[in-house]
């Protein structure tokens, strides 16, 4: 569609006039900020929102200045020449030399810095945090009221002495909703003498239902009758599913952390605006704690369950407003007394799995839009005649590709990474789960676990393939354990077979090649040919689907602008060439 200048200056100057009110009215910030997306990639107004504001037109000079002095930059995103798109593929490898100017500083914050610090009084809310059920019409809400505590002598707090009730409305309308949930409140306890124990606040928990899809709604959350009620919030539903509805962008990250970098890579993820947050495992990194609260940098059988509390703090204003979807990585284990473990994510994180038909926590599904994701356990069993591979067999049986076109899938270690670290660990899993991913079609993979970025060609048991997913690999969070750099197909980097698996994958299942370039042997001599490009850098990334065929992949670097793209690719769908299997109505 042609535009002139004039038609320009028109369409443009309400939506410049509406960021000029956002530095009064900071509170609707978020509502907008959900409603217009503008880049070079594409420039897209919502008619419907731009027909509800009464505002004079001005002359384009003046749209012009005013975008340049108050447009973010973030909803600019350069890029060098055009887009490429997984069509033009396979792409030869690439990868981007180590700078070593800038490391970042992978330092946890301290409990003394205040953005870790509790600032609430009594049963007052705080650690709130907003997730997804199975479909749009229905979202939970999650929060923290009482204090922890830690030492030799503790007791847990009563949850039933506070209640769990979140009130909400649409935004602009009275909040005269109402909806109660459960609380609970969970220990992690050693046996060893001298370790010290402890109990959380009162978690709660409170799903919304009936939700209108595709709309901002405000909440306020707390027990009314105490009071003790949180400030208000706001979340944006999602989409309805179809094949022309998508949200506007996802952002994906992997082993997050508390450290200086993380805050980085959340002030550069804030500043692009997501409706949804991928949380691909390893979240607060308190098992490289000792429960005195000191820590070596090391993986540890205890944990310092404060900073839990700490990161559920530092990450509300994201958490509280849009939706994160967490699976859990190595680092949330944190085995205790009696063999428990995932005590702190099975607690802390609401998640949509008995909507999805799922048995735990650890793997589940839900849709946003046009898109179905599978959260896939890894450190739980896998196996063919497990509950997860049952689950996950009937869950994609019964996805019908002309509502949700996409399929997207996330756990936490990777299959397709050719860094040293953890270097084929997952191997296992792949052998299990491989096929039935291929045979159902799904699109896109992510992965964390490696602390680096790397995306793949389209790729299906280490042979290029056009049907395969495309693997990326968010591990670049921030975390404290510093950056991979070291490549396995490196002279000198390959790693001994008898050194695989890592310490929580307990299975052997990794061994030479048998055919291949790389066969008679355990790693390739060179970057591998599905490898499409790998970078040693901390960062982020954005998944903007465009139609039922084509995805807007984004990765941003922390050390780059908020507008610099580093990596950059067009994901496409060819349905007519890749035929998955017919969906299977549930019995």
């Amino acid at each position: 569609m042609k535009m002139n200048m004039d038609s320009l200056g028109t369409y443009i100057t309400p939506y410049l006039t509406t960021c000029a009110s956002l530095l009064v009215f900071p509170s609707v910030l978020h509502f907008y900020q959900s409603q217009f997306h503008f880049n070079l990639l594409g420039f897209f107004l919502s008619i419907k929102q731009i027909k509800k504001i009464k505002i004079r037109l001005f002359p384009l000079a003046t749209v012009v200045a005013v975008l340049l002095v108050l447009l973010p930059l973030s909803f600019f995103t350069f890029v060098h020449g055009e887009i490429p798109t997984t069509l033009d593929g396979p792409f030869k490898p690439v990868t981007v030399p180590l700078d070593t100017s800038f490391r970042g500083n992978a330092v946890d914050l301290p409990d003394s810095d205040p953005r870790v610090q509790r600032i609430v009084k009594g049963f007052e809310p705080e650690q709130i945090s907003v997730s997804l059920s199975a479909t749009h019409e229905s979202v939970w809400i999650s929060w923290i009221t009482g204090e922890f505590q830690i030492g030799d002598n503790i007791t847990p707090l009563d949850p039933e002495n506070v209640a769990s009730v979140v009130v909400y409305g649409r935004y602009e309308h009275p909040m005269t909703n109402q909806s109660t949930g459960y609380s609970l409140v969970y220990n992690q306890l050693y046996e060893l003498e001298g370790l010290q124990n402890y109990t959380s606040g009162i978690i709660h928990h409170v799903r919304l239902t009936g939700l209108m899809p595709n709309t901002l709604y405000q909440y306020q959350c707390g027990d009314p009758s105490i009071p003790a009620m949180s400030n208000i919030s706001y979340f944006q539903t999602m989409p309805v599913s179809g094949p022309e509805s998508y949200p506007s962008r996802i952002a994906v990250v992997g082993d997050l952390g508390l450290t200086y970098n993380t805050t980085s890579t959340v002030d550069h993820l804030l500043i692009n605006h997501p409706n949804l947050l991928l949380l691909v495992g390893d979240v607060s990194y308190a098992n490289l704690y000792f429960t005195n609260g000191t820590t070596d940098g090391c993986f540890h059988e205890q944990t310092y369950q404060p900073r839990w509390d700490y990161w559920g703090r530092y990450i509300q204003p994201l958490m509280s407003k849009v939706p994160v979807m967490v699976v859990e990585g190595d680092h949330e284990i944190e085995k205790q007394a009696g063999n428990q473990m995932f005590a702190a994510y099975n607690s802390r994180f609401a998640f949509p799995s008995e909507e999805s038909g799922s048995s735990s926590s650890l793997f589940y599904s839900f849709n946003a839009g046009g898109i179905h994701f599978v959260m896939l356990g890894a450190y739980t069993s896998y196996d063919k005649s497990g509950d997860q591979y049952n689950w996950l067999e009937l869950d994609l049986a019964n996805v019908d590709r002309n509502v949700t076109p996409w399929l997207v899938a996330a756990w936490h270690p990777p299959w397709y990474s050719t860094y040293t670290a953890h270097y084929r660990e997952a191997e296992c899993m792949r052998i299990e789960l491989e096929d039935i991913l291929y045979k159902y079609g799904v699109d896109i993979v992510f992965n964390g676990h490696v602390h680096a970025y790397e995306r793949s060609n389209r790729v299906y048991n280490y042979t290029l393939d056009p049907c395969g997913p495309v693997y990326i690999t968010v591990g670049d969070g921030g975390n404290s354990e510093m950056m991979e750099i070291a490549h396995a197909d490196d002279p000198g980097n390959c790693p001994q077979p008898y050194t695989i698996p890592g310490e929580n994958m307990v299975v052997f299942c990794a061994f030479n090649f048998t055919s291949g370039p790389a066969a008679g042997k355990f790693c390739w001599d060179e970057q591998p040919e599905y490898s499409a490009y790998r970078e040693s850098s901390f960062g982020h990334g954005l998944l903007e689907v465009r139609n039922e065929t084509h995805a807007l992949w984004t990765w941003h670097r922390n050390r780059d602008l908020y507008n610099h793209a580093g990596d950059q690719i067009y994901i496409v769908r060819q349905p007519d060439i890749c035929p998955v299997r017919p969906m299977v109505h549930k019995q």
